[in-house]
């Protein structure tokens, strides 16, 4: 199964595919477009897009990592509040809400829905002014020191939970 891979790695290097992602992130069609453009290219999921698609975006699609739903019931049990930031062509509150989560998510900024995509460090302001919190007080805790490079551009504090590239298990 690696030629699986190795077909998608190859497609995705394509500088027509490479010019697809940019901006994927900030709308629905332009994510949905860039997700064909690269699998038409793949000959696997050539002819499939549509049933690949479905399965990306589906409420099950996305497993959050073990430790997720008790580290957020401990920070809700101390009073913390919760805002997600993420780079989502599409609603990402159905994985929360299939995994039980939302109810412990405070408020999500997504890029679609504002137009925009990490870094850029209006998603992370917003998050903040939507939480009430001070930035002093804040902490953004990330997965990708680039991408969430737009909370530190504000002001806020960062932490991040594995290196770029690394195999995260929690």
């Amino acid at each position: 199964m690696p030629w699986f891979s190795d077909q998608l790695r190859a497609a995705f290097r394509l500088p027509s595919v490479v010019a697809l992602q940019e901006g994927r992130d900030l709308s629905c069609e332009q994510h949905r477009r860039a997700m064909w453009g690269w699998w038409e290219r793949v000959d696997f999921l050539r002819g499939a897009e549509e049933a690949a698609y479905r399965e990306l975006t589906a409420p099950d699609a996305w497993v959050p990592y073990p430790d997720t739903e008790p580290v957020l019931r401990a920070l809700r049990d101390r009073g913390l509040r919760v805002a997600v930031v993420s780079d989502f062509a599409w609603d990402l509150r159905i994985h929360l809400a299939h995994h039980g989560l939302d109810a412990l998510i405070d408020t999500c900024v997504v890029s679609y829905e504002q137009g925009r995509e990490k870094p850029d460090p209006q998603l992370f302001l917003k998050a903040r002014a939507d939480l009430g919190d001070d930035p002093r007080a804040t902490l953004m805790v990330g997965d990708n020191p680039v991408r969430d490079g737009g909370a530190a551009a504000c002001g806020l504090r960062s932490a991040h939970l594995h290196p770029p590239g690394g195999a995260p298990d929690r």
